[in-house]
């Protein structure tokens, strides 16, 4: 019994030593030198500060902003600790309840428009986390923004066009707007002279 312990117990050390220190030492070392901008979440900064990260929605509910889509965490919207769906099926009376009152509020908040809501301003993502929607859904609320802004709506719906992100390698996915990057844009055009 002796003669297998101590193999077994080198064995497990070596290993503990080799996938608990210096692999993951070796695997950040190397991203924070070739992506460091990544491996330090992606931050957005504003005045040397962090405002948000591209990987993570916020919870914009100002009629002057542009609003991502819903967030499935809790207790607080965009929790990245409580990141997943909310696992609600297309025909739970909660998830039709949830779109119901969240089409509302997009339709109070902008009584004039009435073109159809766009379902990803309705309905969560996977994640819970998502930070882009789609251009439809920036399109849907140009005016509102546009409106409570004072701006032109064709100067806000040049801002979307100029923040929409293309697929992925020209492939993979579909055309997306990151809500963060496209409400600071929106402020910077509003504090131009």
């Amino acid at each position: 019994m002796k003669t297998l312990f101590r193999p077994a117990l080198t064995l497990f050390v070596l290993l503990s030593v080799i996938t608990g220190l210096i692999y993951p030492l070796l695997v950040t070392g190397i991203s924070q030198a070739l992506f460091p901008a990544q491996a330090a979440g992606s931050l957005i900064l504003r005045d040397g500060k962090p405002v948000g990260s591209r990987l993570i929605g916020q919870n914009f509910t100002d009629p002057k902003y542009f609003w991502g889509r819903p967030s499935a965490t809790s207790p607080q919207p965009y929790n990245a600790a409580a990141s997943g769906g909310s696992n609600l099926g297309p025909l739970n009376p909660a998830l039709q309840e949830a779109v119901a009152v969240r089409v509302k509020t997009l339709r109070e908040a902008d009584s004039g428009n009435t073109a159809q809501v766009p379902v990803d301003l309705v309905t969560a993502s996977a994640s819970g986390l998502d930070p882009q929607i789609s251009p439809a859904a920036a399109n849907y609320q140009a005016a509102r923004v546009a409106r409570v802004r004072g701006l032109p709506l064709d100067v806000v719906q040049t801002l979307v066009v100029q923040q929409t992100e293309g697929r992925q390698w020209g492939v993979f996915g579909e055309p997306r707007v990151n809500v963060l990057e496209l409400n600071l844009a929106l402020d910077n055009l509003q504090s131009k002279p």
